[in-house]
């Protein structure tokens, strides 16, 4: 399976509370809600696709709990196209924690994860996603898992929250894969993970 990632993230590379203005509201962070309705009809239905498309989820801890009580808990939700795939795939949950998974057909990886992950990306299938679970896709890509990474950027400024890429950290080069920009000026950027970059040198 390709190990994709897909993240909604603001102008400045926050993540953090994309949804409902109530998801979570740690380090006082007072902006959620802040993708709602954001994207036109066509980046709606590349969203549905995306996850239509899924072999299996991966999630850290915190998305999962959010996912599992919005997607996995609410009927209207679970009715929706990306509910259904969401309840009918293999749902994996990197934690060390999580003892009593309360959405149907999950798997909690412990342990070596690295190994885990190598080996359900060794399956036959399609995607194996990633979707939010910020600190996870960090570690991810910090660990060369990622085969792909979608990046869904609104045209706001929040100036505060958790960013998907910290202030320092690992560098990493990509190669665009696909470009696109909807009709609201909500970009959709599909990347490919392509080893240290090239700097100039004197």
């Amino acid at each position: 399976m390709k190990l994709t990632t897909m993240t909604q993230i603001s102008i400045d590379g926050v993540m953090q509370n994309n949804g409902a203005p109530t998801d979570d509201h740690p380090n006082g962070f007072e902006r959620g809600g802040w993708a709602l309705g954001k994207g036109d009809d066509g980046t709606r239905t590349f969203i549905t696709q995306t996850y239509q498309r899924a072999e299996a989820f991966l999630f850290g801890r915190r998305t999962y709990e959010l996912f599992a009580g919005s997607w996995g808990s609410i009927d209207q939700m679970r009715a929706h196209p990306i509910g259904v795939a969401l309840n009918e795939a293999p749902k994996y949950v990197a934690s060390t924690t999580l003892t009593a998974p309360r959405w149907e057909d999950t798997t909690v990886l412990r342990g070596d994860l690295a190994a885990a992950i190598s080996e359900l990306k060794a399956k036959p299938g399609g995607e194996l996603q990633v979707h939010g679970s910020g600190a996870l896709t960090r570690w991810l890509l910090a660990n060369d898992l990622v085969d792909e990474m979608t990046l869904i950027v609104i045209p706001v400024i929040l100036g505060q929250g958790a960013r998907l890429f910290p202030e320092t950290g690992p560098d990493l080069a990509l190669d665009l894969i696909e470009s696109r920009v909807d009709s609201k000026g909500v970009t959709i950027q599909v990347y490919r993970p392509a080893g240290r970059p090239r700097y100039a040198t004197a």
